[in-house]
């Protein structure tokens, strides 16, 4: 988590650490807090449910990354196919920090999907941090489809970042050096369907993605 030591990220990394521990999510607060040696108020001063911290948990893993790169004194002068590039290995770094947690909590319930709740906030700063860069990109290519291309393609790199999550669980390579080609190729991907297919002909750029092999 974030180098910070506020009393949220501290209550944070103790519900972690209790969660891996006892390898299961607590079953109330009370019982997470006496654990813990915390006072149920002060929890509640930064959560109101364990559902809460949960979300929280991952939002803080794109707040991490994003103040990463903008530690990055020449990341604005990249190119939007390098900031998407930047944005996926800094996340995915940040998650192998958290890898034990992580795998647990997805696999806890059968996989990412049956988890979308818990990655409800992330889906919207991803989508919007995604929507940026493609908003730039589009403004150049044809301004006309702007809005249905924005749309489009923001979700369609939603559904890159599930099936890389769902390739970094499983990946067992040193160094997870086969997650870092899989972002590599699907990032160049994207930007070559966008820069050399009509948008108009674009009708599900989700399927696409899923359907791409990496090979």
């Amino acid at each position: 988590m974030a180098t910070k030591t506020s009393r949220e990220d501290i209550i944070i990394e103790k519900y972690m650490n209790f969660v891996l521990e006892h390898e299961m999510v607590p079953k109330s607060i009370y019982k997470f807090c006496k654990a813990n040696k915390i006072k149920e108020e002060e929890f509640y001063n930064f959560f109101g449910s364990i559902d809460s911290i949960q979300k929280t948990i991952w939002s803080k893993f794109l707040s991490n990354t994003r103040e990463v790169i903008d530690r990055n004194k020449d990341y604005k002068e990249f190119s939007n196919r390098d900031k998407l590039l930047t944005f996926f290995f800094t996340f995915f770094e940040m998650l192998t920090l958290n890898r034990s947690y992580v795998l647990f909590i997805l696999n806890n319930r059968n996989g990412v999907l049956e988890n979308m709740s818990q990655i409800k906030d992330l889906r919207v700063g991803i989508k919007a941090f995604s929507k940026s860069l493609i908003t730039n990109s589009a403004k150049k290519k044809n301004p006309i489809l702007l809005p249905n291309s924005s749309k489009i393609f923001s979700e369609g790199i939603w559904f890159q970042f599930l099936f890389l999550l769902k390739f970094w669980m499983k990946d067992t390579s040193a160094g997870f050096e086969k997650t870092d080609i899989a972002i590599e190729k699907s990032v160049n991907t994207i930007f070559d369907v966008f820069n050399t297919t009509p948008l108009e002909n674009i009708l599900d750029f989700g399927k696409f993605l899923y359907k791409e092999k990496f090979a």
